[in-house]
C-alpha cells in the first residue's frame, strides 16, 4: 500500500484537529528544533513497542523526520501493524522549517543543546554517534608544536570536540609563520604560540579545555607531558624531538601520529609499537639513524608551500580521531607520502625491526638519551 504524504501546512492543521504528530528522529537530531506540538519518539523505540506509544489503532497519526524518508518507513510499519490512519509529512522538518511553521526546542540543559547542535553531523555517523562523541569529550591529546602541523590539526581536533588538548611549544609567533601556521593572526606576532593557539581554538569551541605549555619538550619533562594522554600528535620540525617522542610513546604505550613536510612533499604515519610490540613499527624502525643535517633542512632553510602543512595536519587530525574512536584502519605500519606538485599519493608498507633497540619484543626501555648529540652525530 502506498503511504499518503501530506504537506507540513496540512499536518499543522490536522494537528490542531486532534491528530498526533510523532517526530521519529534521534534525540540529538531533535535538539536542533522540532515541529511545535510533536512528540519525540525515535524510530527504533516506536517500532519496538508501538502500542505503548500509540494505544489506539484508529488514531489519526502523522509522522515526521528530517526529510521524509524515515517517517515514510515508520508509516509503513505502523500500517502493517494495523493502524488505519497513518500519514508521513513530506519533506520532514526541513520543509517545516523552510515554510516557517512553528518550531520548539525540546527540554534539556543548555549544555545538552550545545552538544547536540555542535556535533550534530558527528552524531549522525554510526561510527561516532552519541557514545563516540562522549568518548572524544573524555579524550586527551598531546600536540607537540603549535606551528604548521599543529595549527590545522588543532583546529579540527578542537572542532571535533576532543575534550582536552595539551599544546607544547616554546616558540613565539613570527610574521614569517603566518603563511602556513593558520591558528595565528597578525595580532599574535610576538606572543607564545601556545597562548595564541589556545585563544583561537577556545573561540572556536569554548566547551573544551586547552593547556598551553610554553616549554621545550626534553628528556627531563617528557614523562610529565605524556601523563594521561591518549594519543600524541607530532607537530615538531626537528629530529631530536621526533626521536624523543618516539621513545616516550613506546615507554608509555601511547600511539604517535607522525608527519613531516619539506618544500612540496609530505609524509604521514602512525607509530604504535608501544601497544603492539613486534607487530607495529616505531619511528626508529623507519629511521634507525637520523640523516646528516645537510640532507634534512627545516622550513626556514628549504622553504615550504604554505598549504602543504595544512594537508598533512588534516591527515594527522583524521588519524587521531580514528585512534580515539577505535574506527577505520589507522596508518599503523604504513607510510603515506604525497607530492603536492603532482598531487600524487604513495603508500609504503613498514615492518617492525625485530632488533630495534627500543621497540623489539621483550626489550626493556633503555632510557632517554642525549638526542641532540645523537642527531648531530648520526653514525654514533
Amino acid at each position: 500500500m502506498r503511504i499518503p504524504e501530506i504537506t507540513p501546512e496540512l499536518a499543522l492543521q490536522r494537528l490542531s484537529e486532534g491528530a498526533v504528530l510523532i517526530d521519529v528522529r534521534e534525540p540529538h537530531e531533535r535538539a536542533g528544533g522540532m515541529a511545535e506540538g510533536a512528540r519525540g519518539i525515535a524510530l527504533a523505540d516506536l517500532q519496538a513497542a508501538p502500542a505503548t506509544h500509540l494505544p489506539r489503532l484508529e488514531q489519526d497519526i502523522l509522522l515526521i523526520c528530517q526529510t521524509g524518508k524515515r517517517s515514510a518507513d515508520a508509516a509503513r510499519f505502523l500500517h502493517a501493524a494495523g493502524y488505519t490512519q497513518v500519514a508521513s509529512v513530506a519533506g520532514g522538518t526541513v520543509a517545516w522549517r523552510l515554510q516557517q511553521l512553528p518550531l520548539v526546542q525540546p527540554a534539556g540543559s543548555a549544555e545538552d543543546r550545545d552538544f547536540h547542535d555542535r556535533y550534530s553531523r558527528h552524531l549522525l555517523l554510526p561510527q561516532v554517534g552519541v557514545d563516540g562523541q562522549r568518548l572524544l569529550q573524555r579524550s586527551r591529546v598531546l600536540v607537540l608544536g603549535a606551528g604548521g602541523l599543529g595549527s590545522p590539526a588543532g583546529f579540527y581536533l578542537a572542532a571535533a570536540g576532543v575534550g582536552q588538548l595539551r599544546f607544547v611549544d616554546d616558540d613565539r609567533v613570527e610574521r614569517s609563520n603566518l603563511h602556513r601556521q593558520i591558528v595565528h593572526t597578525d595580532a599574535s606576532v610576538g606572543q607564545y604560540k601556545v597562548d595564541s593557539a589556545r585563544e583561537r581554538l577556545l573561540a572556536l569551541n569554548p566547551s573544551i579545555a586547552i593547556e598551553a605549555i610554553a616549554e621545550r619538550a626534553t628528556s627531563a619533562n617528557i614523562d610529565a607531558l605524556m601523563d594521561g594522554v591518549d594519543v600524541v600528535l607530532d607537530g615538531s620540525d626537528n629530529f631530536p624531538l621526533r626521536y624523543l617522542l618516539n621513545d616516550a610513546c613506546i615507554k608509555h604505550a601511547t600511539p604517535l601520529v607522525y608527519a613531516a613536510i619539506e618544500r612540496f612533499d609530505g609524509q604521514v604515519s602512525v607509530f604504535d609499537a608501544g601497544r603492539q610490540r613486534g607487530v607495529a613499527p616505531c619511528y626508529r624502525c623507519l629511521f634507525p639513524q637520523p640523516p646528516p643535517p645537510e640532507f634534512a633542512p627545516n622550513c626556514a632553510e628549504a622553504g615550504v608551500l604554505g598549504a602543504l602543512p595544512g594537508l598533512a595536519g588534516v591527515l594527522q587530525a583524521t588519524e587521531v580521531l580514528k585512534l580515539l574512536l577505535g574506527i577505520g584502519e589507522p596508518l599503523t605500519g604504513r607510510l603515506l607520502r604525497f607530492d603536492a606538485l603532482s598531487m600524487r599519493f604513495r603508500e609504503t608498507r613498514l615492518s617492525p625491526d625485530p632488533h630495534c633497540a627500543v621497540c623489539a619484543p621483550g626489550q626493556d626501555f633503555p632510557g632517554y638519551i642525549d638526542y641532540a648529540a645523537f642527531c648531530s652525530n648520526p653514525q654514533r
